[in-house]
């Protein structure tokens, strides 16, 4: 491998650009019938996308000139927030526009309560027409949508069922180029073109276990990763990050997240999802298989030959869950593109506000770490780029949280927004203006403990300078960092000698947002 650089990354994927253009994609279909008003929203979700992959907010990794589109012709939010950064519970907040503990889908292991009120039926009450096609992860049926092809569960990689209006279809292709064909296919093809229409187009990737398509596979074969500067964080003074299962060295199954598994049966671990792995290939077709064999088997082979243990078992794991995950990464990007250029082509990109974000931030290695649910920065964040037609281009660096996303769509379309949604329209400053009373705070509550991955239950507050958090159920602990200085939140400065005043203003602005919001269960909690 050759060491990491941006410029040979350039290389790398300029090399590859022009064979994978249209990878397993169907050629974009274009129409002229543009909509004038109202503006018409396409949502683009993805599932774990950190922000330190996408190249509008940190090009170290990985270019992703599509994405950064958005970022270019609009807005990038620098300080985008979800309330709670689990999959389904950040999803319906999104919906709604409410914390968790208000809409009632705090953990994945709840059920979505289809009933309730959402920005999609608010939508579909104005005229609108509305669709969802992708991944769903609400457990429930899909309700406020004229048109719904939802994935089962999670979805799967490669020739994925899908749930259309209730009934189930099969596929054929990779998931991001399949959602895409079926999103773009609905908008030429499937809807009313005389209604305003809202898209969520919710792509599967880049969950876990991060299998890029097959003309992805060698992308990122000869880049060395620069290994992160606390990825052997020994989480002094932080008894809840000690406790986690989410570590790469320890907790990252190399059969199951890493493709390990061998033909010859002799590659085992202990995480309990060995089997699992060894069942990924199944939904391929033998091409595909092949395809996946052709790149899998020699590493599997060399990793055999080189049995690392330690830290350098432990770097390998981050080197091939950066290749892995950051191929898909491609994938979404490539598709992006492809809805853009729809867009562009049918003459509706400038009467259609475009958004691509995640349903939350995602850890590269930061503290050891894969995965999310912790409130420190890299799960708490999440990416958030708006194309707003003749709406601000450039920085917008307000708080904004993922409860506010159906404020902003409802008042795009010239909906009242519900008094009892927690969440504000943006709208104002993707239009430029100032807004004089913004929040200078942000309140965050993860509820799923105990479960996969083992982060405790906690709740927390931010501003601009300062976190705190507090984490209880079967633990009772508090942790305090100071962003500006600590901006990787290694010291945890609760109850040290010269922080009783910011501790004593966080707690009450703490207070204030739980009363503000009625989480009646963290307000009883916080014991000071």
């Amino acid at each position: 491998m050759v060491e990491f650089s941006r410029k040979g990354l350039l290389f790398s994927l300029s090399a590859v650009t022009v064979a994978a253009a249209s990878c397993n994609g169907k050629k974009t279909a274009a129409g002229k019938n543009a909509e004038k008003k109202p503006m018409n929203i396409v949502y683009i979700m993805s599932d774990d996308h950190s922000y330190q992959t996408i190249s509008a907010y940190d090009d170290r990794f990985i270019e992703t000139p599509n994405i950064d589109r958005i970022a270019r012709e609009g807005a990038r939010f620098t300080n985008s927030f979800v309330a709670n950064s689990i999959s389904g519970p950040s999803r319906a907040c999104m919906l709604t526009g409410k914390h968790s503990h208000a809409n009632g889908f705090t953990d994945n292991s709840a059920v979505f309560d289809g009933g309730q009120q959402t920005f999609p039926k608010l939508l579909q009450k104005a005229g609108y027409q509305t669709a969802v096609i992708g991944k769903w992860h609400l457990t429930s049926a899909p309700t406020g949508f004229d048109y719904s092809e939802i994935l089962i569960g999670q979805g799967i990689y490669y020739n994925a069922p899908f749930v259309r209006n209730g009934e189930k279809i099969a596929s054929q292709g990779y998931v991001t180029n399949v959602i895409t064909d079926k999103a773009i296919d609905w908008l030429e093809n499937g809807r009313d073109k005389s209604k305003p229409f809202c898209l969520l187009l919710h792509h599967k990737a880049p969950h876990r276990t991060w299998m890029p398509d097959t003309c992805d596979l060698d992308l990122f074969d000869d880049v060395t990763f620069p290994l992160p500067a606390n990825f052997y964080d020994d989480y002094e003074g932080r008894v809840a990050a000690a406790e986690q299962e989410m570590s790469i060295a320890k907790d990252m199954d190399v059969v199951y997240d890493l493709k390990m598994a061998d033909k010859e049966n002799e590659i085992h671990t202990t995480t309990g999802l060995e089997e699992y792995g060894r069942t990924m290939r199944n939904s391929m077709s033998p091409g595909q298989k092949a395809a996946w064999d052709r790149h899998y088997d020699p590493i599997i082979q060399k990793f055999k030959e080189n049995n690392l243990s330690g830290k350098a078992l432990a770097e390998w794991k981050y080197q091939r869950y950066m290749c892995d995950y950051l191929g898909v990464i491609a994938s979404v990007d490539r598709n992006v593109g492809r809805v853009l250029d729809y867009l562009e082509e049918a003459g509706l990109l400038e009467n259609t506000m475009v958004v691509y974000t995640s349903d939350q931030g995602f850890y590269m290695g930061e503290h050891g770490w894969f995965d999310k649910r912790f409130m420190y920065e890299e799960s708490f964040r999440t990416p958030l780029l708006v194309r707003l037609p003749g709406g601000k281009r450039g920085d917008i660096d307000a708080f904004v949280q993922n409860i506010d996303y159906g404020p902003t769509i409802l008042d795009l379309a010239g909906v009242d927004v519900p008094e009892d949604m927690h969440g504000v329209s943006f709208l104002p400053l993707l239009r430029g203006e100032e807004v004089d009373d913004w929040r200078a705070s942000l309140y965050y509550h993860f509820y799923e403990y105990p479960a996969e991955h083992a982060v405790k239950r906690h709740y927390g507050v931010r501003t601009d300078r300062y976190k705190l958090i507090h984490f209880y159920n079967d633990i009772d602990t508090w942790e305090l960092y100071d962003l500006q200085t600590d901006p990787s939140e290694m010291r945890n400065l609760y109850g040290r000698p010269g922080y009783e005043q910011v501790t004593k203003e966080l707690q009450a602005e703490l207070v204030r947002l739980q009363t503000q919001y009625r989480d009646t269960l963290a307000l009883r909690l916080n014991g000071f």
